[in-house]
């Protein structure tokens, strides 16, 4: 087997190896024996809640989808608000030259507060330069800042989080992370967008009081509302907010932005491409538990991992909680968040070893899912028959898995292009 490095640090891959070696919960080891699965049976994707089938297009968006972009809000990831009103854009570089000319950098702060001292989102923005119109935009959400994420010097050198002091540090003081192939996106035709996912909210216990949703809380409130937003649904939320500035630049076609983010921004990006319909398609890497792989399926992570006091429970609604010892009783699964994204194109990107985020659990989350897409006139899968490593499915509801672990590898790149490529109507 070819070993190629994944994107993400060496410290999240190593404990993503501990934590599926043992398991949070020592009286209930992960199970990562395909045998051991046993039978489950997911919640109906088109049935009401008051039990009647949905058989037209018509009833899934007026009725069914409602109902379940409710129980993901209130159960899982948490109700978020709306587009902040005093919301603006300052764009600090308009024409820059980058990539031996190939693309027109800008460089914008979002802000989603007057006050100067509210959380700031800064992007970065890459278009073709030889486009013959509006160009379509991949938005990626990162671990760290763009100055990290591309190669290109004249990028603004962000600031990140430090976990252990809880303070920001300047981005080339921080971990590394892969690059972004930014070029294999603009020779496609395809401009290309990033931001830290930190300018929303920290990520780590303790960080509430840091991040957007502390801007949020009602007087008296030490936290969220059981139902209000965990740091996943304040992340997809800046993605949205990224959205609203994407709508306002006339070289970039809104109808055209695809969203992509991987292992916890994986599941960012399955929730804001459900939640939001503006985003035309969804590229989700390892998104896993609490993500694209079924939660029903006892295999790899579980919610009881997600939600362990000394792990990830900020980055979901206090509700989500209540299903850890019983995840039968949880109303959704991840079948259902995958149908949310019809009747738009969704790439599920994997890794053949990565046991933790089960790639076949999320393979099996999209065929529950296809029925939507069909109703829809969209096409599924097409199969049942889980693929082997390196063989695309590039259908509406597309899946790839590469061989090796957690994360990307370099030439998954290539493959989101290829999948862009079929979906989106490129003038170059």
């Amino acid at each position: 087997m070819t070993r190629t490095k994944s994107i993400g640090s060496a410290m999240l891959l190593a404990a993503v190896a501990v934590a599926s070696a043992q398991g949070v919960n020592p009286n209930h080891p992960t199970n990562t024996d395909e045998s051991k699965v046993g039978s489950y049976t997911l919640p109906d994707v088109l049935k009401t809640a008051d039990g009647k089938p949905v058989k037209d297009a018509k009833t899934w968006i007026s009725k069914r989808r409602p109902e379940i972009v409710s129980l993901f809000e209130t159960q899982q990831y948490g109700r978020a608000p709306g587009r902040p009103k005093d919301e603006s854009f300052e764009i600090f570089e308009k024409e820059g030259v980058a990539f031996n000319g190939k693309a027109i950098r800008r460089q914008v702060m979002i802000h989603v507060d007057k006050d100067p001292a509210a959380p700031q989102i800064q992007l970065v923005e890459y278009l073709p330069a030889k486009a013959k119109g509006p160009s379509p935009m991949l938005l990626s959400i990162s671990f760290t800042a763009p100055s990290n994420m591309i190669d290109d010097p004249g990028v603004k050198v962000g600031t990140i989080w430090d976990a252990k002091t809880k303070t920001k540090i300047p981005a080339d003081q921080g971990r590394k992370f892969g690059k972004i192939d930014v070029e294999a996106f603009l020779d496609a035709g395809i401009g290309v967008s990033t931001f830290y996912y930190g300018d929303l909210d920290p990520d780590y216990l303790g960080g509430l009081q840091q991040g957007i949703r502390a801007r949020y809380l009602k007087p008296g409130q030490v936290e969220p509302a059981p139902d209000e937003w965990g740091s996943i649904s304040a992340w997809a939320w800046g993605m949205s907010r990224v959205m609203d500035y994407l709508e306002t630049d006339k070289a970039v076609d809104a109808k055209q932005v695809a969203i992509h983010g991987v292992s916890r921004l994986g599941k960012t990006t399955m929730w804001a491409g459900a939640h939001d319909q503006r985003f035309a398609a969804v590229i989700a890497s390892c998104s896993g538990e609490g993500g694209a792989a079924l939660s029903r399926r006892d295999y790899g992570e579980r919610i009881e991992d997600l939600v362990s006091p000394r792990r990830f429970p900020y980055q979901f609604a206090i509700n989500y909680q209540k299903y850890a010892s019983d995840v039968s009783k949880l109303p959704v699964d991840a079948h259902m968040l995958v149908a949310l994204v019809a009747p738009r194109p969704l790439l599920l990107q994997t890794g053949s070893t990565d046991t933790w985020s089960d790639p076949k659990g999320e393979f099996e989350a999209e065929v529950a899912a296809g029925p939507v897409y069909t109703l829809l006139g969209k096409q599924p899968l097409g199969t049942t028959q889980w693929p082997a490593p390196n063989q695309p499915i590039f259908h509406d509801l597309a899946y790839y898995m590469h061989e090796g672990g957690h994360g990307m590898v370099p030439n998954d790149w290539k493959i989101y292009v290829e999948f862009l490529k079929q979906h989106f109507k490129i003038s170059v």
